[in-house]
C-alpha cells in the first residue's frame, strides 16, 4: 500500500514598490527603463560616506498591504543590515528588517500570513553578452516588499501547487487594485519563492526545500508539482532516500528544479539593527484608521458585490476583475443599464464578442458605457436580433455611434408585426413546397429552413421565436 504523504507550503513573493524614488536615495524609480546604469547615485552604489534617507510613500505602500489582509502594523519598527557577498549587492549587505516587520499577522485566499517587511531590490545581473556577467543597478535599491507566509499543509499535491497559485494571484490583484505595485512578473517586478516539504505526519514538518525566483503562476505551479515528486520518490526509493535543506532554481526549458546551494539559516545573515537610519514609530507617523477608511475595494469585497449587485456568472466575474480597465467600463455600463437581465446580456457581449474582437484585432477600442448600455437594451427588449446586435457591435468599436441611430439606418430594427410576417412568411411557403412537405411529415429541422429564408429575406431583422409561431400556424 502506497504512503500518504501530506504537502506543505510556505510562500514568500517580493514585490517592488510604486514609488517615484529609491527606497533610501532620490533616484528615480522607473523598472522600464532600458539603459543600464542611468538611475544610480553615490547612495545606491555604497559610495564611501553616502548615506540613506527612509522613502516615507514605501513604508505607507506597505502598511495598505497590511491592512488590506488584516494584519497588525507594528507601533515599532527598525530597519536591520543582512550580511552576504553577491556582486548584486553593492555594500556587501541589504538594507532589510528582521525582527520588527512593519506587519505581522493576516490571511489572504486560504493561507495565514507571519509577516510583510520592507527593503531595497538588488541589482540586476546580465548574462547574455559572453562567458562574463555584467550588472544593471538601476534596479538596484529600488523599495521592495517581501511578504511571508505561515507553512500551510494540504490533502495533495495537486490541492498544494494550486492553493500556492491561488495566493499568489490575489496577492497581484490586490495590489494592483491598492495601486502599490506593477506587480508585473515579467519584468520581474514580483517574484515568488516557495519553501516545500512532505511528511507521513500532519503535525510534523518534513525537510524544507526553498524554490526560488519563479516569475510566472504557470510556473509556480509546475515547480511545486515537480519539487513534490521528486521528494515522494527520494523517501521511496530503495535504501532510503534523503532530502536535504538547500535552495534550488526551476529550470523553465527543462521543467524541473536544480541544486543552487546549501540553505542559509538567519545566522549566516549576522543581522544588526542599520546603524544610519532612525527607528519609526509608524502609529505617530500614519493615521491608521484613516487609510484603512481610505483603501480601494479589494478583489474579495468585489467579486461579492458583482454576484449579488450583477447577477453575472463567475467566470464573468473573473475576466472583469482581472483586467481593471474592462471591469470599470463594465461597472459605468452597469450603473446606466440598473436592470439585471440587461447587464447580464452586456456581460456576455463584451465577455464573448467584445473580446473576441479585441484579441483578433488591436485597433478595436471600447464604445462609450453608454452606447453600449443602449446595445445591451436594444437586445434585451427585441428591437434587434442577436446578428444585427453583433453587426452593429463591430460598427461601434470602431466608430462610437448610437446603436440606435445605426439599427434605422441599416434597417436592422427587428419586425414584430404579425401581419407583415405573416405576408412575407406566405410568400416563402408557396416557393418552398419541398421543405414544407417534410416539415408536415415529421422533419421539424425543416421549419428552421423556413424560418432561415425569412430571416434571409428581412435582412435578420425579423424576431425569429415570432417568425416560427407565425410559420407553425400558417403551416398547420
Amino acid at each position: 500500500m502506497a504512503v500518504k504523504y501530506y504537502p506543505t507550503i510556505g510562500l514568500e513573493i517580493h514585490a517592488e514598490l510604486k514609488t517615484q524614488t529609491k527606497m533610501f536615495c532620490g533616484c528615480k524609480n522607473d523598472p522600464d527603463e532600458v539603459l543600464p546604469n542611468v538611475n544610480i547615485c553615490p547612495v545606491c552604489m555604497a559610495h564611501p560616506g553616502a548615506l540613506p534617507v527612509i522613502n516615507k510613500k514605501a513604508v505607507e505602500n506597505v502598511i495598505k498591504v497590511g491592512l488590506a489582509v488584516d494584519g497588525s502594523i507594528a507601533d515599532f519598527t527598525e530597519f536591520d543590515r543582512k550580511n552576504y557577498f553577491y556582486p548584486d549587492i553593492p555594500k556587501g549587505y541589504q538594507i532589510s528588517q528582521y525582527k520588527y516587520p512593519i506587519v505581522s499577522g493576516g490571511h489572504l485566499a486560504d493561507f495565514d500570513i507571519t509577516r510583510i517587511h520592507l527593503e531595497e531590490d538588488t541589482a540586476n545581473n546580465k548574462h547574455d553578452r559572453g562567458d562574463f556577467s555584467l550588472i544593471d543597478f538601476n534596479r538596484s535599491g529600488v523599495p521592495l516588499m517581501e511578504l511571508v507566509t505561515e507553512a500551510t499543509t494540504f490533502e495533495s499535491g495537486d490541492g498544494a501547487a494550486k492553493g500556492a497559485t491561488k495566493f499568489a494571484k490575489e496577492f497581484q490583484l490586490m495590489l494592483w487594485y491598492l495601486g502599490v505595485s506593477g506587480a508585473n512578473m515579467e519584468k520581474g517586478e514580483m517574484r515568488v519563492e516557495a519553501n516545500i516539504s512532505i511528511s507521513t505526519d500532519k503535525k510534523i514538518l518534513g525537510t524544507k526545500v526553498e524554490v526560488k525566483n519563479l516569475n510566472s503562476f504557470k510556473s509556480v505551479e509546475k515547480a511545486i508539482k515537480y519539487e513534490l515528486d521528486r521528494m515522494t520518490e527520494l523517501l521511496e526509493a530503495g535504501g532510503g532516500g534523503e532530502i536535504v535543506q538547500e535552495t534550488r532554481g526551476w529550470d523553465e526549458s527543462k521543467q524541473k528544479t536544480f541544486s543552487q546551494r546549501k540553505k542559509e539559516g538567519s545566522a549566516d545573515y549576522r543581522y544588526f539593527p542599520e546603524p544610519d537610519l532612525p527607528k519609526m514609530k509608524l502609529h505617530e507617523a500614519f493615521n491608521l484608521e484613516q487609510m484603512k477608511k481610505e483603501l480601494s475595494e479589494l478583489p474579495v469585497a468585489l467579486r461579492m458585490r458583482y454576484k449579488k449587485d450583477f447577477g453575472i456568472k463567475d467566470e464573468d466575474i473573473e475576466v472583469f476583475i482581472n483586467d481593471m480597465v474592462l471591469g470599470a467600463w463594465f461597472e459605468d455600463i452597469a450603473r446606466i443599464l440598473d436592470n439585471k437581465d440587461k447587464i447580464k446580456i452586456a456581460s456576455n457581449y463584451i465577455i464573448s464578442d467584445f473580446l473576441g474582437l479585441k484579441k483578433n484585432d488591436v485597433g478595436i477600442k471600447m464604445p462609450s458605457a453608454k452606447n453600449m448600455a443602449e446595445l445591451s437594451s436594444m437586445i434585451t427588449e427585441s428591437l434587434i436580433s442577436s446578428r444585427a446586435a453583433k453587426d452593429i457591435l463591430l460598427k461601434i468599436v470602431t466608430v462610437d455611434e448610437s446603436p440606435m441611430k445605426i439599427a434605422i439606418e441599416k434597417d436592422l430594427l427587428q419586425k414584430n408585426d404579425t401581419e407583415a410576417l405573416k405576408k412575407i412568411a406566405e410568400k416563402i411557403i408557396d416557393s418552398n413546397p419541398k421543405v414544407v412537405a417534410d416539415y408536415k411529415g415529421g422533419k421539424e429541422q425543416a421549419l428552421m429552413s423556413l424560418v432561415g429564408q425569412i430571416m434571409k429575406e428581412t435582412k435578420g431583422s425579423a424576431n425569429p421565436g415570432l417568425t416560427k409561431q407565425v410559420l407553425i400556424d400558417l403551416l398547420k
